[in-house]
């Protein structure tokens, strides 16, 4: 009889469970905490058992397959949206019929590098899902919920970044660069998207500045303290980035450059002082948790 009043009750409560299970994975997932094992001790524990080391490279193996067959999917799924991108794209010069191609295989080769990119523009969160699942087991929860939480701001950062070069610094830099010295240009296919494309991608890099100062400060590897006192030094390395990455030479578009590298940098001065803080708060927490014990 109590076997059966057992049966009854797991049945009635299997959509419960049903219903509570992936809340209870997200919250095992979360709070999980792994072994506290320096450096030495791990490196030590590897050499002893190679093993350990094999399994990991096992593990490493398949997530770089799954993201390797998610960019495939992505690129794919790009070959139809390539020639309405590439339009886009070109819309700053009058759009895909202001391109002209000299050699037979230009416009092939600018498709491909633009269905390329969209398809780790697509497939770059998953990518990004299987690393953070291969260094999962060994992050602490606090460090898991940053990168949880980080993620989609550093998507957030990177598309603001695209946009500003898109929107701002592309219809400044082409005029100049197309009738320099009063010498019309026809943009070529393969040299206009190869400019464009990597102008996007390094703006959006650029701004994924203050996430990394204060991924850095999170971890006390950096303080705010230093970085105030390095700006002269941190103007003249932007100075020089703006040179690398700026389509023009001339000083009206490095400044446009420069001038947003110069905000994200005090902007993240203040995003350090406050992840300092919070990890001196940690450190000060985990250093009264063995005498509480």
């Amino acid at each position: 009889m109590r076997r059966i009043c057992q049966q009854i009750k797991s049945i009635l409560l299997y959509p419960l469970k049903l219903i509570s299970w992936p809340f209870r994975k997200i919250h095992n997932f979360v709070t999980y905490e792994p072994e506290d094992t320096s450096l030495p001790d791990a490196l030590s524990e590897t050499i002893q058992h190679p093993a350990v080391l094999v399994e990991h490279l096992n593990d490493l193996r398949k997530h770089l397959f799954r993201g390797f067959l998610a960019l495939a999917i992505a690129t794919l799924i790009s070959f139809a949206f390539a020639t309405q991108i590439v339009d886009w794209l070109a819309a700053p010069i009058g759009g895909i019929q202001a391109l002209q191609a000299i050699e037979v295989t230009e416009s092939v080769g600018a498709f491909m590098r633009v269905s390329l990119l969209s398809g780790i523009t697509l497939a770059f969160p998953f990518i990004a899902f299987e690393l953070f699942m291969f260094i999962n087991p060994g992050l602490k929860r606090a460090e898991r919920v940053f990168l949880i939480l980080a993620s989609p701001a550093a998507g957030l950062l990177f598309i603001a970044g695209m946009a500003f070069a898109y929107f701002i610094l592309l219809p400044s830099a082409l005029p100049f660069l197309l009738n320099f010295m009063g010498i019309a240009t026809v943009p070529r296919p393969a040299n206009y998207i190869q400019f464009v494309t990597g102008l996007l991608f390094w703006i959006g890099i650029a701004f994924q500045f203050p996430l990394i100062i204060f991924a850095l400060s999170n971890l006390g590897l950096i303080k705010a303290k230093t970085l105030l006192q390095g700006w002269r030094y941190a103007i003249v390395g932007m100075a020089v980035l703006a040179a690398v990455v700026t389509p023009t030479i001339d000083p009206v578009n490095m400044a446009l450059v420069m001038a947003p590298m110069i905000v994200l940098y005090f902007f993240s001065i203040l995003l350090a002082a406050f992840a300092q803080r919070n990890y001196s708060r940690r450190k000060k927490k985990e250093a009264r948790q063995p005498s509480d014990n």
